[in-house]
């Protein structure tokens, strides 16, 4: 049965288009700098987002309705989220999905019977995958919403809510292995503390690296080959969140040995949350060799939480593709972990609103690839380090000098003249040459 009845396959047509049910930018078998966007941009659905959020706010109810004409919180409700996200996906030619156990099935008061619902629609979910190609990116378990998180999972003081998390981690990677998921998430949305009047943070930490310890162990022993993700998140919903940004959650991982297994899923809003700009964390992720997966989303900044709003910024947009085509791509994808504003409660709001990401990212792959084809900002600064190429600096950069040595030739030269400019305001320029300029 057709859900989304009077929305047809979404096609490319261009930028002159004002059909708000079309692609202006996004043309997937376009070639940029050797391939082709849909495989520049491997877009995923959220499911918890596009298939579970009705609008509500710390202020108010539902204001659209995500019932599939069943009654929510049945099985018979899981499975008609199922046909609308392959139906959904399939018109907007969205190749993967992302999803949290609890967004495919109501959770029961038994672990048993929710793992048992989570069998029953993984079987109908793999029957959809192979009618239409679509895949999995990646899976992950709730570890927040339920009360008995109030105090984290691995961070819990609750050695039985430890055990509960553990179960839910299981059962998530039982299902991401079986739907064939390229990665497996952890998002620790009450991972941290609120004051350390009642916290032991050495204890919570080493606590939480165990259960990810065993995750990565239990994962490979069913035969999980793909990227175990951190996405770091910043104080929501915990005041000093143990995952609060990119060099925090890396420093963790390689402090406890996980950096082998795990990298990082990157997402725009907790990157503005946490102080810095999406391309800061993303840089800081490659130039570590964890950038793995993308949340592709944006926040507001004059509102200090996590809106979660789909991307409309093709200045960040340009700056994280020149980030991404920098390290050579993703393991992972471009998760749409984005939900329509409250007023905007329509299906035509949905398709509109990954239109709109979809487009957004396209253009800045676009733009990202004139920048580097352009190629004045990558020799800019290239030409901001020459003084590290020869003489007393290449000797640095070789590690062939010692303190005693630099203080001689210091005290030689008597005060340095100052560094060359740093001509910001040029570089910015050349951006918006490159963006506008014909």
């Amino acid at each position: 049965m057709e859900i989304f009845k009077n929305i047809s396959a979404i096609k490319y047509e261009g930028a002159d288009s004002k059909n708000p049910l079309s692609f202006k930018f996004y043309d997937k078998d376009k070639v940029i700098l050797g391939k082709k966007m849909s495989e520049q941009l491997p877009f995923a659905m959220a499911w918890w987002h596009n298939l579970c959020a009705c609008g509500t706010d710390m202020f108010g109810r539902d204001t659209a309705d995500k019932s599939f004409g069943v009654e929510k919180g049945t099985m018979e409700h899981a499975k008609a989220k199922v046909d609308a996200g392959f139906e959904f996906m399939q018109k907007l030619g969205i190749e993967y999905f992302c999803f949290h156990d609890v967004d495919l099935v109501p959770e029961a008061e038994d672990i048993k019977e929710t793992n048992r619902r989570l069998d029953e629609i993984s079987d109908y979910i793999l029957v959809k995958m192979k009618q239409t190609g679509i895949k999995c990116l990646w899976g992950t378990a709730n570890m927040f919403s339920n009360p008995r998180y109030m105090n984290g999972a691995g961070s819990t003081n609750s050695a039985d809510v430890y055990c509960f998390a553990a179960a839910q981690i299981k059962k998530a990677l039982d299902i991401t292995v079986k739907l064939g998921g390229r990665g497996y998430v952890f998002w620790g949305g009450r991972e941290g503390y609120e004051t350390l009047l009642n916290t032991d943070v050495k204890f919570e930490q080493e606590n939480i690296a165990n259960l990810m310890r065993m995750a990565v162990d239990y994962g490979r022993s069913i035969g999980f080959k793909g990227d175990f993700y951190i996405e770091p998140k910043p104080k929501e919903p915990m005041k000093h969140q143990y995952d609060f940004d990119a060099a925090t959650a890396i420093g963790f991982l390689r402090y406890y040995g996980l950096d082998k297994d795990f990298k990082l899923n990157i997402e725009a809003n907790h990157a503005t949350l946490a102080g810095h700009t999406f391309e800061h964390d993303l840089r800081i992720s490659a130039i570590n060799g964890m950038l793995g997966s993308i949340d592709a989303n944006q926040g507001d900044y004059l509102l200090g939480w996590d809106t979660d709003e789909f991307p409309f910024d093709v200045y960040t947009a340009t700056m994280c593709m020149l980030e991404v085509l920098k390290a050579g791509g993703l393991t992972g994808g471009f998760n749409f972990d984005a939900k329509t504003r409250r007023p905007s409660n329509t299906y035509e709001d949905m398709f509109e609103a990954y239109i709109l990401g979809m487009d957004t990212f396209a253009l800045g792959l676009i733009n990202a690839a004139k920048i580097i084809e352009d190629g004045r900002l990558e020799k800019f600064v290239k030409e901001r380090y020459a003084s590290f190429n020869s003489g007393i600096g290449k000797k640095i950069r070789e590690k062939k000098t010692t303190l005693e040595e630099l203080s001689a030739l210091a005290e030689q030269m008597g005060a340095p003249e100052l560094p060359a400019s740093g001509k910001q305001e040029y570089l910015e320029s050349i951006v918006n040459q490159v963006l506008f300029g014909k």
